[in-house]
């Protein structure tokens, strides 16, 4: 089995008999494939998994796939090709403006859909490796790819939920988020907590890495609405 056809897929689509014809087409090309039937269960295999392309239907239950497509490419640069019923051109350039890499209008050819998959498969991972993604404003260091977080070069020790709450943060500096924003990238789309649950992550992961309320460096708070990362080089 060649490297290019060990590649593993997630498969998004609700309609069974779509479903289950596609992943029989990628099987027979040795795809390793994941099929799931809404927005929710991608999500949740997403966060479980490392993949080498998706496959996402737009209409989708729980969550739709415009909002999964959404989360996802908080995160990942990872090939998306779009399924939809929708033909129309303003509804296309809305997937691809989401993130997605191709598009394909139902009803399509299952072999036109390998041969896509398989055209995006090889131009995503020709060449190198993909590069590492570190993140430095200042005296913090943030390291993506290898989970770390370094102030003043010491390690810092965080939860996998502070992680995530400073990255998801980091990565947009000045954007503000609210607190269910965050509570749904952070803790996920069926964490049945508080909102304000975010505020003891934000409380912790301050006095971990030195940033204090009164007079922060990093994380703000947007009283009322929820909080925003600043960059205090740019400053």
């Amino acid at each position: 089995m060649s490297n290019e056809a060990a590649r593993r897929i997630l498969l998004v689509e609700d309609e069974k008999t779509i479903r289950d014809a596609v992943t029989a087409y990628l099987e027979r090309e040795n795809y390793w494939v994941t099929a799931v039937g809404d927005g929710q269960d991608a999500l949740d295999e997403f966060n479980k998994h490392n993949f080498d392309l998706i496959i996402l239907d737009l209409m989708l239950p729980r969550v739709p796939g415009e909002r999964v497509c959404r989360e996802i490419r908080t995160t990942s640069d990872v090939p998306i090709i779009m399924l939809t019923a929708k033909g129309e051109v303003e509804d296309r350039i809305i997937g691809l403006e989401l993130g997605a890499d191709d598009y394909l209008v139902k009803p399509f050819s299952p072999r036109e859909l390998v041969a896509r998959t398989r055209a995006l498969l090889r131009r995503a991972h020709a060449g190198n490796e993909p590069s590492r993604e570190v993140l430095e404003f200042g005296e913090l260091t943030i390291d993506v790819t290898g989970h770390k977080v370094m102030v003043d070069g010491k390690d810092v020790d965080l939860t996998a939920s502070e992680f995530k709450l400073l990255t998801t943060l980091s990565r947009f500096p000045g954007r503000v988020y609210s607190r269910m924003e965050l509570v749904e990238k952070v803790l996920g789309y069926d964490f049945e907590g508080y909102e304000r649950t975010i505020d003891s992550h934000v409380k912790n992961l301050r006095a971990k890495i030195g940033d204090n309320p009164r007079s922060p460096k990093w994380l703000h708070t947007v009283h009322g609405v929820g909080y925003r990362f600043e960059d205090p080089t740019k400053n």
